[in-house]
């Protein structure tokens, strides 16, 4: 039995345009491919597909996928390297389960469960960390921007980096204030908050207006990403790849 890219893209809940990339890098072929160019995998595919995201979810760099998946490798030593990593997972799902907890007790001591008040906003996102998908996929696809950025954070003090974090979340937090005002995208105010965050994301690598757009697609179209966001305010990303996008086209073009 075959079944098309729509059929994978529904069971997966991977993106069309990511089964095109694996197909490109070698990673995962299909089966066939139909006169008017169409993909149709089988069940040896799907179950490929199914490590490919496993590794993934570990956080397993493509190209590391890929030479496992080629080399035969024996899959109870393989499967025992993960286990090593899904335990160093549980340990990181328990701080997300205590920052829910945390969360859900302040939610309930405030009168007005939309505007809960947050001492350290930081606490919002203890125990979260870059999705080593993400990561994996960047150091990929973006090697010389990826290196630099890896070279920044490395270099970052322990207090650097809280502060940091601190101020990344704060301002996520504003730009949320301002979507629940009803405030435009390309309000002065807002404006004025991207070019703040235009300035840090410079700290690490100095994307141009095509670049700057394209993280502000990413940020509100890759599920990930939009995830993050949206535990802070539902329509987040989207409202911030706006803002972005109107400052990519009036600042950085």
């Amino acid at each position: 039995m075959a079944w098309s890219i729509v059929d994978v893209v529904r069971m997966s809940g991977v993106t069309s345009r990511t089964l095109r990339h694996y197909d490109e890098i070698g990673l995962l072929a299909p089966a066939w491919t139909a006169g008017d160019g169409h993909r149709h995998y089988e069940e040896p595919q799907l179950l490929r597909l199914q490590q490919i995201l496993l590794m993934r979810e570990l956080g397993v760099g493509l190209r590391e996928i890929r030479d496992v998946l080629d080399s035969g490798a024996d899959r109870v030593t393989v499967l025992r390297e993960h286990h090593v990593r899904l335990l160093a997972e549980q340990d990181r799902l328990g701080a997300l389960a205590r920052t829910v907890a945390r969360t859900i007790a302040e939610l309930e001591e405030s009168e007005d469960q939309d505007m809960v008040s947050v001492n350290r906003p930081e606490n919002l996102f203890e125990g979260f960390r870059p999705d080593p998908a993400i990561e994996a996929e960047a150091r990929e696809r973006w090697p010389e921007a990826y290196e630099r950025s890896r070279r920044v954070v490395e270099g970052m003090s322990p207090e650097t980096t809280e502060q940091w974090q601190r101020e990344a979340t704060a301002q996520m937090i504003r730009f949320a204030e301002h979507m629940a005002a009803g405030t435009p995208a390309d309000d002065p105010a807002v404006q004025a908050e991207v070019d703040a965050h235009y300035r840090d994301v410079c700290r690490f690598w100095t994307p141009n207006a095509e670049a700057y757009r394209g993280l502000a697609r990413t940020y509100a179209e890759d599920a990930r990403f939009r995830e993050n966001f949206d535990r802070i305010a539902v329509g987040l990303a989207e409202y911030q790849r706006r803002a972005m996008t109107l400052y990519a086209d009036t600042r950085l073009s």
